[in-house]
């Protein structure tokens, strides 16, 4: 691969025209990075922005006694469902399947934004997300991402600060 296949554009008309709405409507004027590789995993976003895996922000849909929940979470970690089940107080925690994430938030696997969905969902945030002061996410697509500061995406979101990453030994 070249570099200039790694090289993005920047215009907000390359978000998802649902997440583009979004930001307009939170008067939100961010910079939408466009990749011709798809940034569908977090290590493909980090290598493709040139930031730490940490840096980058996973949307995660997760399914808790049948109603959606989204958990936001820093790309070197992995969400520990045991922890997401204690913070809800839920019988049953595991990860939604492809439909119920877009039926959730309008967008598919790989390209979910911390906001901007089709439904308000419960949202759970992992301190270690502001471990930065830019954190980047999807824009609504595969190929799109946005910066922003760590507090704002949690803000914007809805979301609760809580420790739901596992714990490594």
């Amino acid at each position: 691969m070249s570099t200039s296949d790694m090289t993005p554009t920047a215009t907000s008309s390359d978000a998802h025209p649902r997440f583009a709405e979004a930001l307009r409507e939170l008067g939100l004027d961010v910079e939408v990075r466009r990749f011709p590789d798809a940034t569908r995993t977090a290590v493909e976003a980090a290598a493709a922005i040139g930031c730490e895996l940490s840096q980058i922000v996973k949307s995660l849909v997760f399914e808790a006694d049948g109603a959606p929940v989204l958990v936001l979470m820093d790309g070197s970690s992995r969400v520990d469902v045991e922890r997401v089940r204690n913070e809800l107080g839920a019988g049953k925690v595991e990860r939604a399947g492809a439909d119920l994430v877009r039926e959730t938030t309008g967008y598919a696997i790989g390209g979910v934004p911390p906001f901007g969905h089709v439904t308000r969902t419960r949202v759970l945030a992992d301190r270690g997300l502001l471990d930065h002061a830019v954190v980047w996410a999807a824009a609504g697509t595969p190929h799109t991402v946005f910066p922003l500061d760590p507090k704002s995406v949690v803000e914007f979101a809805g979301g609760t600060l809580v420790d739901v990453r596992e714990r490594t030994a």
